[in-house]
């Protein structure tokens, strides 16, 4: 363990741990998406890509959790890749691009959740969006403003920021409880049974397509799963705590979503679901009126803002590992001398969400994000328990059904990566393209793999 992976604190157990996986979950995520999921599939049929979603989610966190107890330092993924395929080998390049990567994904999925509280707090504050859905420059301010005040809340000693996740974990659950009692209240199950014809049709590849790309939003609400690995220096017990943390958040968060959505549907018939911008607030306001409709509203405004903070969080920890490690700029290893945080790595990190989320509108990001980091972050890293159990490294935890679960998941996310359209493999393919050209080039002039000399290698 490094000088530096000394100074965090192991202040985070279980709950804490399990709180910030399923408070990064939901967020704003499930809220704003569910009616594209149903236009993805045109039908109540939709449910599938949340079926299916939780599936890959639960295949891809055992891997986690294989690599997570195995490595419980803080990086998660930039660890894994590292020590799976050599330090001085493949592993330099595989990491150092999981982290070029990051500088655009992670900034990316926590602008989305910015963007997504500013695109719901509309429905508070008319006039937020401009008439043809654009973004207005209040709405930019808004989400912006913020970002800045997330950034000054984890400025502080994780302990604090433990306890202040358990009391967003009890609103934000909170919030879905109501929703699923009044959907199962008032639950029409004729509306959720109303399918179009050739809802079913295996045989046409609209079916397929559809599926797919109701599984790419449905698996942009679950990831989150992840955050406790980027954590792993700051979690208590890591070997039990951190396979439990994981799994118990995605079969959680599986139940919710699907039930959640049963309800919706139910209640608001899909063919106006899927044409609906605020629809758990207008699901609300016409069971129990306005008043519940902006309450609602209130409430779901509080877990978009929880969950750009526990994303926040786990990956500002990311830079702060790979420079302890040598393998990105040195100013990012500091840690605050008094409340023992990467105070750095997390200004930096929070300093670029803030900057797109001032610039981009949130399906873009939405699809980005997930083009930039299937690659690198999800298969290479579930290719990485073949290599470590050939090598013949120890698990504290190894997963169910063992190989079934990482081959399903290296497979599954291929197929989504290609779902997202010739567009955006594009810019998938391209971040990589130029994070390896710009490897390259450091890599020769610090006389790193592949330009090292003999004795090095």
């Amino acid at each position: 363990m490094s000088t530096g992976e000394q100074k965090l604190i192991r202040g985070l157990g279980l709950k804490e741990a399990t709180a910030l996986n399923m408070i990064d979950m939901v967020g704003v995520g499930p809220f704003i998406t569910i009616p594209l999921i149903i236009g993805a599939m045109g039908g109540p049929h939709a449910m599938l890509g949340w079926i299916f979603g939780a599936l890959l989610a639960l295949c891809d966190g055992l891997v986690w959790a294989q690599l997570g107890a195995a490595m419980p330092q803080a990086g998660g993924t930039y660890v894994f890749l590292r020590e799976a395929y050599g330090p001085r080998g493949w592993g330099r390049l595989l990491s150092f691009l999981f982290i070029w990567q990051m500088l655009f994904r992670a900034p990316l999925s926590m602008a989305s959740g910015l963007i997504g509280f500013a695109d719901y707090a509309d429905y508070l504050l008319p006039g937020l969006s401009a008439a043809d859905g654009g973004r207005t420059l209040e709405h930019r301010l808004l989400a912006a403003g913020v970002g800045l005040f997330i950034i000054f809340l984890l400025y502080r000693r994780i302990t604090t920021i433990g306890r202040i996740s358990l009391y967003l974990f009890v609103v934000v659950f909170g919030t879905i409880a109501w929703i699923i009692f009044g959907g199962l209240t008032h639950f029409n199950a004729a509306a959720v049974l109303d399918f179009p014809a050739g809802a079913f049709d295996f045989w046409q590849f609209a079916f397929w397509a559809g599926l797919g790309n109701a599984m790419l939003i449905a698996l942009y609400d679950y990831l989150g799963y992840q955050n406790v690995c980027y954590l792993g220096a700051e979690i208590r017990e890591p070997e039990r705590v951190i396979p439990r943390a994981i799994i118990i958040s995605i079969l959680g968060i599986a139940a919710i979503y699907l039930v959640m959505n049963l309800g919706l549907i139910s209640v608001i018939p899909w063919r106006e679901a899927m044409e609906s911008k605020y629809i758990v607030s207008v699901f609300m306001e016409r069971l129990y009126g306005p008043t519940a409709g902006a309450v609602v509203t209130a409430l779901i405004l509080v877990a978009a803002f929880a969950s750009v903070w526990s994303l926040m969080l786990g990956y500002s920890r990311i830079p702060y590992a790979a420079a302890l490690d040598g393998g990105f700029f040195r100013f990012f290893s500091r840690v605050h001398p008094e409340h023992h945080f990467p105070h750095v790595s997390l200004l930096a990190v929070g300093g670029v969400t803030v900057a797109f989320s001032l610039l981009f509108k949130l399906r873009d990001v939405i699809v980005s994000l997930m083009a930039i980091r299937i690659l690198i972050e999800f298969v290479a890293q579930a290719v990485a328990i073949f290599v470590l159990t050939r090598r013949g490294m120890k698990f504290p935890f190894r997963m169910w059904l063992y190989p079934l679960p990482a081959l399903a998941a290296i497979g599954m996310w291929l197929g989504l990566f290609l779902a997202t359209g010739k567009t955006f493999i594009l810019i998938g393919l391209g971040v990589l393209a130029l994070g390896v050209v710009v490897y390259l080039l450091r890599a020769r002039t610090l006389r790193e793999f592949p330009f090292a000399p003999p004795s090095i290698e």
